[in-house]
C-alpha cells in the first residue's frame, strides 16, 4: 500500500509494510482513511535522528486517537534511514498514532530482546526524501514539556492512499 503525504514543506510517499508488520501497517492505514493524519503536526524532530508526528494539533494540543496496537518490533525490519516507525512510550504495547521516520540508520532503536524490545519499523519513504531532510532541518524550540518542536509548525495538510 502506498500513501502520499502532502505537507506544508513538500510532499513524501510511503509504502507500507504489510506483509512484516501487518497490525502497524493497518493501524496506520485507518488513521489515514480516517483522515486522522490532516491537519497534525511534526512535534518533534532532531536532527541526525528522527522526525516525529501523528499525535499533535497546531499548538501541541493533542489529538484523541485509538488503543493501542502490539509492538511488531520482532518482524526483523531495522530502523534504517527512510524507514517509519510507530512511536511509543515506555509500555512495550503502547503505541497509537505517533510515527517517526528514522534520518539515519538507527540500530539503538532495534528489537533486541525483551531489555530493549525496540521500535516496528512498518513502513518506509519512498520518494520524497529530500522534504523529510527539509523537515529535519527547521529551527526547533521547547513548548512546555516538550522540546524539539519546531517553531514553525510543520503540517501534514493531507495524506491519502495513491491514486
Amino acid at each position: 500500500m502506498s500513501l502520499v503525504f502532502e505537507t506544508t514543506l513538500g510532499n513524501f510517499e510511503v509504502e507500507l509494510f504489510e506483509k512484516e508488520a501487518p497490525i502497524s501497517a493497518k493501524n496506520f492505514q485507518d488513521y489515514v482513511d480516517e483522515g486522522f493524519f490532516d491537519g497534525i503536526i511534526f512535534h518533534r524532530v532532531i536532527p541526525g535522528f528522527v522526525i516525529q508526528g501523528g499525535g499533535f494539533e497546531p499548538g501541541m494540543k493533542q489529538k484523541k486517537n485509538k488503543a493501542p496496537i502490539k509492538n511488531e518490533a520482532t518482524n526483523g525490519l531495522k530502523n534504517l534511514r527512510g524507514t517509519l516507525s510507530m512511536a511509543r512510550t515506555n509500555v512495550v504495547d503502547s503505541a497509537t498514532s505517533q510515527f517517526f521516520v528514522n534520518l539515519e540508520d538507527n540500530v539503538a532503536l532495534d528489537h533486541a530482546g525483551p531489555r530493549n524490545f525496540g521500535y516496528a519499523v512498518f513502513g518506509k519513504v519512498t520518494s520524497g526524501m529530500d522534504v523529510i531532510d527539509k523537515i529535519a532541518k527547521v529551527s526547533t524550540t521547547t513548548r512546555g514539556m516538550h522540546g524539539d518542536v519546531p517553531v514553525t509548525d510543520v503540517v501534514i495538510t493531507k495524506a491519502t492512499r495513491k491514486a
